[in-house]
């Protein structure tokens, strides 16, 4: 089992979930992380760390394809292991519908 970043981390981006992982699986995008399935050791200390609640074991149905998306892209962004303050409307964007068309797959900055 791993654990998956899903629709709700785009456009809020927190990064309290990077400063926690004692594996440092989390990878960056321009607007969303990532987790690296076959770095993350299922811990699970990342899950509550999550405002956003934006971070689900993959054992929940329905998220082979977030779970595909962090296999992807954590192959090409990079590593992301100091927490950064999230962006400055990642609230405004907390739970809102419909994120997953605002999905970039640029690369954020990384360490």
């Amino acid at each position: 089992m791993t654990y998956v970043v899903t629709e709700n981390c785009i456009r809020c981006k927190y990064m309290d979930c990077v400063s926690v992982c004692p594996v440092d699986c989390f990878y960056e995008g321009e607007n969303m992380l990532v987790i690296h399935p076959d770095e993350c050791i299922d811990c699970g200390v990342c899950e509550p760390e999550c405002p956003a609640e934006a971070i689900k074991p993959d054992t929940e149905s329905g998220l082979e394809k977030w779970l595909g998306l962090n296999a992807e892209y954590a192959k090409v962004w990079p590593n992301i292991t100091i927490k950064r303050d999230a962006p400055d409307d990642a609230k405004d964007w907390d739970g809102k519908p419909g994120k997953e068309e605002l999905f970039s797959a640029e690369p954020g900055t990384g360490d």
